[in-house]
């Protein structure tokens, strides 16, 4: 049984774990991330891979970085949310830990992982879309993680959706991810609260103000029928929709698979973004519909993937 340590780095915490080749994972270890400092992050990156690999015999490391990852897998050119820019990640991190290590954007590792163990199973052409803060992409062709020439393909999330648009923190404006993520929730809930009291009565009395109104604020108050609460959850749905009929006319995948901290409230709004996707799908009533399933594998991932990209090496 191969072993590979999966490491998935994000803003806050870096989650690492020890795979195995059918995609289980034998022991977890969790960090703080030190994001304003690079230097840092590769040493706390070597630490618990350096942790892991003293009590289980492993032979590679993938690590899932939430950035724009070179062609070759080895350095971060840009990451939003951390102090990362040209950063040589993976020669810093194999030079620490004394083992082969393969870098890859985190939602492409997700992506993976979910192709490989979880809803993409027995399908050959599977489009991720991670719907949490922004939106974040990965995809499975022919059974190839397509990464783009420069490696930063899959970015569905910066799609212009409208011209002059709602600002974006990628510098533009407008982008999918404005319309269809959580920060899109937040914006449509606080919004109707503020236009109309009545209609987010349960919004206001669990957050107690919009100005300090959260995601699970938001889906709490849907599932007791707050009216602002669920027209947000629409509008998501709809804008979630749109862009997967769009998806579909460039990559006509087979399955799509939809992740991220906001596929928890599924509840709420993947009926509908199935009933919308067949509305506005390109061609609709002449050509197969694409699944459109709920992601298994939930925050690990983006870990597992890693792991199994290393392995896959």
């Amino acid at each position: 049984m191969a072993l590979t340590i999966g490491v998935d780095v994000g803003g806050t915490k870096i989650a690492s774990g020890v795979v195995d080749d059918d995609g289980r994972i034998l022991e977890r270890c969790l960090r703080q991330t030190p994001a304003d400092n690079p230097e840092k992050v590769a040493v706390t990156i070597a630490d618990v891979v350096s942790e892991l690999a003293g009590r289980h015999e492993v032979e590679a490391v993938g690590v899932g970085a939430a950035g724009f990852v070179d062609e070759t897998r080895s350095n971060v050119r840009f990451a939003p949310n951390l102090a990362w820019r040209e950063e040589p990640l993976q020669k810093k991190v194999s030079e620490l830990v004394g083992l082969p290590v393969v870098v890859e954007n985190d939602a492409n590792a997700m992506a993976w992982g979910e192709y490989r163990f979880g809803a993409g199973r027995g399908e050959t052409h599977v489009v991720c879309v991670t719907v949490g803060t922004g939106i974040g992409g990965g995809a499975v062709f022919g059974g190839e993680l397509y990464r783009g020439r420069w490696g930063m393909g899959a970015e569905w999330g910066h799609m212009q959706v409208i011209p002059d648009g709602r600002p974006c923190g990628c510098g533009h404006r407008g982008c999918w991810e404005k319309y269809a993520s959580g920060s899109s929730l937040l914006i449509d809930a606080r919004a109707s609260a503020e236009a109309d009291p009545s209609s987010a009565v349960h919004l206001l009395e669990l957050a107690g103000s919009v100005d300090v109104l959260r995601g699970e604020h938001v889906t709490e108050a849907a599932r007791k029928g707050d009216r602002a609460a669920l027209d947000a959850f629409d509008s998501l749905a709809e804008w979630l929709a749109q862009g997967l009929a769009d998806l579909a006319a460039i990559l006509d995948p087979g399955r799509y698979i939809i992740g991220g901290g906001v596929s928890a409230a599924a509840d709420l709004f993947m009926d509908k973004v199935r009933v919308a996707y067949a509305e506005r799908l390109t061609g609709r009533g002449h050509r197969p519909l694409a699944e459109i399933r709920v992601a298994e594998l939930g925050p690990s991932a983006g870990l597992v993937g890693a792991a199994d990209l290393a392995r896959q090496r």
